[in-house]
């Protein structure tokens, strides 16, 4: 009660095999198979590839320029802010 033992598991197994079929279900995992082989060459290939002009990576940011800008002079030709609606003293 609790775990399967062998003959649940060939049970299962000749289960699946009649609901996918012995040609379908290989050419699953032959599939799962290229996705795996694809995604390791795809992993190795990021640790091969030199950081290309421009590119950054995580950890290697330059910093951020905290100083404050110089305040810019008025400019004449804006128009003045919005009046408050709420203001009732008109």
């Amino acid at each position: 009660m609790g775990g399967f033992s062998l003959v649940h598991w060939i049970i299962l197994g000749i289960v699946i095999l009649l609901l996918f079929g012995g040609n379908r279900f290989s050419a699953m995992m032959g599939d799962v198979a290229k996705g795996l082989k694809s995604f390791k060459q795809g992993m190795s290939d990021d640790e091969k590839t030199p950081e290309r002009p421009g590119e950054r990576r995580l950890g290697q940011e330059r910093p951020i320029d905290l100083t404050p800008e110089p305040p810019r002079a008025a400019d004449s030709s804006a128009p003045p802010p919005p009046a408050n609606p709420d203001d009732n003293r008109a």
